[in-house]
């Protein structure tokens, strides 16, 4: 098959062989392009530096104080919490969804990974609908005589909410590795007379060690960076606390010290996964085509497992959009107004459009650095891109609103300074689609572009581009999905009268008006779900672990 651009009779393979990354400096263009984005991503860390140590002698007590002990407790026991619940769900589904005969198997493929188009804040309002003081559930149960219930609020709604709508990380992750693991060494521990539990537990589970670390890291990172969920459950975290010194304090810089101690959290986070998959590989013992494994028989287990998959389905998805459809009906019957949707629609595309074309743009110099160039600055622009995963968008919203206000009067409170917070925030999975992308680009094809005359730039666009296209849309699709369902960095930095669902949600049930939040609620899950479904349904297919 010829390559784009390339004539029918260019023989490839009797060009030199350039498979190795140059040792040659890189373009100045696209050094200068890199620097500029790794300055950008600076801007949160500098502005919590510089905001804690000018105001250091009236910071540190109060950092230092028993409250600011318990809300660190609060959050790293929560992070633990829900990472455990997330592994001891999404690991066991994913095998059963791979390599048994579960029934329905391609169903729960397909429905499993949906509870991440549903924002976790408005899994929490659904949770709190179904199972609060004045819930549907303790209505029932009181009508029943029952005079005792368990506390929504604190930490075991909060641990609930995030394990029920986090958990798909860890399984798209673990699914995919599944997928690709090589049976031969399970095949050998099966006819050395080892059961398929001890099989499992000793010959398969060490090698999916790579993308369960993939999936706790994320999972861990989205349970210290989030917003909502604390928020609506009553439940004492960084950036509950964080949001609430920026709001009711005069003196913000409490509000900086405690996002340092955040992003400090997140890096000891990133820096913990680093070591834990510094030895791990993963490779097929065989050359070839890839085997696929020996389906598992359930027997007695299979409807109890199926059964398994029923509940978490219905905790993660159909009670939220239960719920959803339930207040939308009885909030349309009485009267409730829907004009405000279609700006919410609109704000919510155009900024998740915006943000996703943005950062595969943006993303592009970093990633062609990290895959084409030896240099040693080349690695270390790679490793700042990732700087986005340790900054909570809490704390990008706190150091743009800064920024603005001082020093960029005219870009502040503007649709592309929120653009450009969402990019920051949201980089890391663009570069992360973008370099797997360019890694399958193979050097030969370009150089023959190049032999035949063709510039650079033009090899870029008839080449690259089209070679990495799948890439670059899961990237995009990663995105998007994640500025759609943004919320501080929209409450923060948004202009003045714009909407989005997102922000829609967030002032009905505020203000308790839950039927309000449901339309906003029902078309961002969606608008989510269809690019979710092609994301899950690519993960699969190709093994890979979600950036």
């Amino acid at each position: 098959m010829s390559s784009p651009g390339l004539a029918d009779n260019t023989d490839i393979s009797s060009l030199p062989d350039v498979t190795k990354r140059r040792t040659t400096s890189p373009p100045l263009p696209l050094v200068l392009a890199a620097s500029a984005i790794c300055l950008a991503m600076m801007i949160p860390i500098v502005y919590l530096m510089v905001r804690t140590i000018d105001a250091w002698d009236r910071v540190w007590p109060l950092i230092f104080r028993t409250r600011t002990a318990d809300i660190l407790w609060n959050t790293v026991s929560l992070a633990v919490a829900v990472s455990i619940s997330t592994l001891l769900i999404a690991v066991p589904l994913a095998w059963f969804t791979t390599r048994t005969d579960l029934p329905m198997a391609r169903m729960w493929n397909a429905i499993l990974p949906l509870p991440l188009v549903i924002p976790s804040y408005a899994g929490a309002v659904a949770m709190i609908g179904m199972l609060g003081p004045r819930g549907i559930v303790q209505k029932q149960l009181s009508a029943a005589g029952f005079d005792w219930f368990p506390n929504i609020y604190g930490f075991g709604g909060s641990w609930l909410v995030l394990t029920l709508f986090t958990y798909p990380y860890v399984f798209l992750s673990v699914r995919g590795a599944l997928r690709g693991l090589d049976p031969a060494s399970e095949e050998a521990s099966r006819s050395l007379g080892q059961g398929p539990y001890h099989t499992f537990l000793y010959c398969v589970l060490p090698q999916l060690r790579p993308s369960i670390g993939a999936g706790l890291l994320l999972v861990s990172l989205y349970t210290i960076s989030d917003f909502g969920v604390v928020t609506m459950l009553r439940f004492e975290t960084f950036t509950r606390s964080i949001y609430t010194q920026y709001r009711a304090a005069f003196d913000r810089s409490l509000a900086a010290g405690l996002g340092l101690i955040l992003v400090m959290m997140a890096v000891g986070i990133l820096l913990t996964e680093a070591r834990f998959q510094r030895k791990a590989s993963l490779y097929r013992v065989e050359s070839g085509a890839a085997r696929s494994p020996r389906v598992q028989i359930l027997g007695r287990w299979k409807w109890p497992v199926f059964m398994w998959c029923c509940v978490i389905s219905l905790l993660g998805l159909g009670l939220p959009i239960g719920m959803f459809i339930y207040w939308l009906a009885t909030g349309t019957s009485a009267g409730q107004k829907l004009d405000r949707l279609p700006a919410a629609v609109w704000g919510s595309l155009s900024m998740g459009g915006s943000a996703a074309a943005a950062a595969i743009v943006v993303a592009f110099p970093i990633a062609i650095l990290a895959v084409r160039y030896r240099d040693s600055w080349a690695a270390i622009y790679e490793r700042w891109a990732y700087l986005g995963f340790a900054l909570p968008g809490i704390v990008i919203a706190l150091s743009f609103v800064f920024v603005g206000a001082r020093f960029l009067p005219s870009l502040y409170q503007t649709f592309a300074f929120l653009v450009i917070a969402m990019v920051i925030r949201f980089l890391p999975h663009a570069v992360g689609a973008v370099k797997s992308a360019l890694l399958q680009v193979n050097p030969n094809v370009l150089h023959a572009s190049r032999t035949l005359g063709k510039s650079s730039p033009e090899t870029e666009m008839r080449i690259t581009v089209p070679l990495t296209w799948s890439g670059v849309t899961t990237g995009a699709i990663l995105v998007f999905l994640g500025a759609m369902k943004e919320l501080p960095i929209v409450l923060l930095l948004a202009p003045t009268g714009f909407r989005t669902l997102a922000t829609e949600i967030w002032s009905a049930t505020d203000g308790g008006e839950f039927g309000r939040a449901a339309a906003p609620a029902l078309i961002l899950i969606g608008l989510s779900m269809i690019p979710t479904l092609a994301l899950g349904r690519r993960i699969a297919e190709s093994g890979q672990h979600v950036s």
